[in-house]
């Protein structure tokens, strides 16, 4: 991902800070004062979204590093480490509620439910929608791991959010008061889910999982009349980062200048057709029939 893009994600990482901390600290405040579990770990689960937000921009700092002797294929990969400790701390944060759910079922409490505090709630729903879309959309305009994925996060938190609201009318029209510690449970599931994709997503890239289908390559690769036979095409990274490499069989009469430029247009298209960040080595054999 180039500077600017960098400089971008991390603007975009500051303006969701301020919202998820703004939307977590209404809704802890409110559900603390109502005796909610399910909106105090509602708020929790936003705070969560803020603190990830602070990771990714620790990521974005050092990711955006430029080459250097150490690291000749660049820091890249900070930006993916940063997503497996949101994934550690979802995963902490998950079972902590779920501790306090079963606290709650040995101690049901009757949340105070107030207008203001549905108001409040629905208000925040509000706000993590605009800021999924948001994120989710600029993530996909930079091309930014980072921000897709937070965007993801944020989005279990919208579902998370209309479990609250509807525990909420459900205990204002009479049902019993463990009713809330059961939404817990429904909130713990989510942040649960969300830690197990940000850490099958990290881990695909940090293990080299293929990012690119091999299919997809060839076909692109069968614009080039000159190659006769292509081989061992392999795939890594992450979609801002692409990395490809594959053997290609060509006439042995093709001149080494005539090769040379083979090899970047093969690049050139690839970047064109499958990802714009692709970066392709590929290595010539000759081909005898």
């Amino acid at each position: 991902m180039e500077n600017t893009n960098y400089k971008k994600v991390k603007q975009v990482l500051l303006i969701i800070l301020f919202a998820n901390l703004g939307v977590a600290l209404l809704k802890i405040i409110i559900g603390n004062s109502i005796k909610s579990a399910s909106m105090t770990a509602d708020g929790f689960h936003s705070i969560s979204d803020g603190t990830s937000n602070i990771v990714g921009l620790i990521g974005i700092a050092l990711a955006s590093k430029p080459i250097d002797k150490e690291h000749p294929y660049g820091h890249n990969k900070f930006e993916v480490i940063s997503g497996l400790f949101i994934g550690g701390m979802l995963l902490f944060l998950g079972f902590k509620i779920i501790i306090d759910a079963v606290t709650r079922f040995k101690n049901p409490v009757t949340p105070t439910i107030t207008m203001v505090s549905l108001i409040v709630l629905i208000v925040t729903l509000l706000i993590n929608v605009l800021v999924c879309t948001y994120e989710y959309r600029i993530g996909k305009k930079l091309n930014s791991y980072i921000l897709v994925s937070d965007s993801l996060h944020t989005k279990s938190d919208i579902f998370v959010s209309i479990g609250v609201l509807m525990t909420l009318v459900g205990v204002k029209l009479g049902l019993p008061a463990i009713i809330d510690p059961i939404a817990s449970l429904v909130v713990a599931g989510f942040i649960l889910h969300a830690s197990y994709e940000v850490f099958k997503s990290t881990i695909d890239v940090l293990v080299d999982t293929a990012i690119i289908d091999e299919d997809d390559i060839r076909e692109v690769l069968k614009e080039f009349k000159t190659i006769k036979s292509v081989h061992k095409i392999r795939s890594r990274g992450s979609e801002s980062n692409v990395h490809i490499d594959m053997h290609i069989m060509v006439d042995p009469n093709l001149t080494v200048e005539d090769s040379h430029v083979l090899n970047h247009d093969i690049e050139d298209l690839i970047q064109e057709k499958i990802n714009k960040s692709a970066q392709v080595i590929v290595h010539t054999e000759p081909y005898y029939e």
